[in-house]
């Protein structure tokens, strides 16, 4: 294999990483199969191998991937004779899309992901199953990676999605928004996968890179839309504020190298206001609607707290402590009390913090999650405790899947210094 071959290689997988969740939801509306869609995906992944070494990666490599796999969907189609008027507007179609305009085509696959979310998330499905489909089909993430953030065997993750499918193959579950009672049936649920993507994207579990960006501007996409199609939910707006509070901060959060810089480190000039300004507007949205505050609009009031403050300095650790107690109460989860426990440290004091996390650390509820031996180094290092504080940093490395952060744990280890917390990312 030549360089520009490898290169055009790393340039495919790069663009299906971006595009397989809208290919796939775009196929979906077409054949109504989630199986025959990814199997058309995939078929178009194929032809771009074969092809684009030869020709070069196309100007618009998406249309590109999606114009071939309709081509084979009306190939399919043609074989049965049940399709034939879709067929013919299939044909259309395809002879149309070369010369359409590109923000029709970006709101078409906007319908077509928001379609894929509340397919994925049908009540006739488990939670469980609902979660991991969409973060397959939305995000396109791999099974192993959702079985990293689920903390469950990959085979478990594996057999749920495919027993997923089947069920909304066998119930003929109809590829479409939900209208009354349905819809805000399956709201939780689909704030709960909008949220778990977003996660992915902006603290990636495993590879090289720190962030997966694309991930994080599809959920905060998603949660945009349904909040113009839920305007009254507050919870909606909770996680928008939440979701656009946190990507003000994106830009800050690797160096020149890509290496990552934590919360406390961050060059706060660099966040981008605009973000800020809509992340604020969402949650007072969501506090006007008078409703108590949910687990996402809690969130959002601790990201509200980080973004006021002009230096790491003046955050104000007490009201976050405060947020976090509510949080454990509306929503309760050892992850919930972990980041309590950072932001107690902060307000009380290391040993303070230290206690809640040796509690946690005897329950066994996070156990295998690297985070927390690296909240605990990072207060047993302030505590003065160097040795500690060094094998949990290593402890801590081995257990992450991301390279990246892997790297900055064994500085951590190393140094023995700094500040290093669950909720400072």
């Amino acid at each position: 294999m030549t360089a520009d071959d490898d290169q055009t290689r790393r340039s495919v997988d790069a663009v299906w990483r971006l595009e397989f969740p809208r290919l796939v939801a775009g196929l979906t509306r077409i054949v109504r199969d989630i199986d025959t869609a990814e199997e058309l995906a995939q078929d178009a992944l194929v032809a771009a191998l074969e092809q684009w070494p030869q020709s070069g990666v196309p100007r618009n490599p998406g249309a590109w991937l999606m114009t071939t796999a309709k081509h084979r969907a009306i190939d399919l189609l043609r074989r049965k004779e049940r399709f034939a008027r879709k067929l013919e507007l299939l044909g259309r179609e395809a002879e149309t899309d070369a010369a359409a305009d590109p923000v029709d085509q970006d709101e078409d696959i906007q319908d077509d992901l928001l379609r894929m979310v509340f397919t994925a998330c049908h009540p006739v499905l488990s939670r469980e199953a609902r979660v991991a489909l969409t973060l397959r089909l939305l995000g396109g993430l791999t099974t192993e990676e959702i079985a990293r953030a689920f903390l469950v065997p990959e085979s478990t993750v594996a057999q749920r999605i495919v027993r997923a499918k089947r069920t909304l193959a066998r119930e003929g579950i109809p590829f479409e928004v939900p209208y009354g009672p349905g819809l805000a049936e399956r709201l939780a649920s689909v704030l709960e996968v909008v949220y778990l993507v977003f996660n992915e994207g902006y603290s990636a579990t495993a590879g090289d890179d720190w962030m997966r960006p694309a991930l994080c501007e599809d959920a905060l996409r998603l949660g945009r839309v349904l909040a113009q199609l839920m305007p009254d939910e507050p919870e909606v707006h909770g996680l928008v504020a939440l979701l656009e509070i946190q990507s003000s901060r994106a830009g800050a959060r690797t160096g020149p190298t890509g290496a990552p810089v934590l919360l406390l480190d961050q060059d706060r000039s660099r966040w981008d206001q605009l973000l800020i300004r809509r992340g604020f507007a969402a949650l007072a949205r969501a506090e006007a609607l008078g409703a108590a505050p949910g687990p996402y609009a809690l969130q959002a009031a601790i990201a509200a707290c980080h973004a006021r403050a002009l230096t790491a300095d003046e955050t104000d650790w007490h009201r976050i402590a405060e947020l976090y107690g509510a949080l454990a109460v509306r929503a309760p989860s050892p992850v919930v009390e972990l980041n309590r426990a950072v932001a107690v440290a902060k307000a009380h004091g290391p040993l303070a913090g230290l206690l809640l996390v040796d509690a946690l650390a005897a329950t066994d509820a996070l156990k295998g999650y690297h985070l927390l031996p690296s909240v605990r180094g990072d207060l047993l290092d302030q505590l003065g405790r160097s040795a500690e504080a060094r094998q949990e940093f290593e402890q801590a490395a081995a257990l992450t899947r991301n390279q990246a952060e892997r790297a900055l744990l064994l500085e951590r280890a190393a140094a023995c210094g700094g500040d290093e917390a669950s909720e400072n990312r």
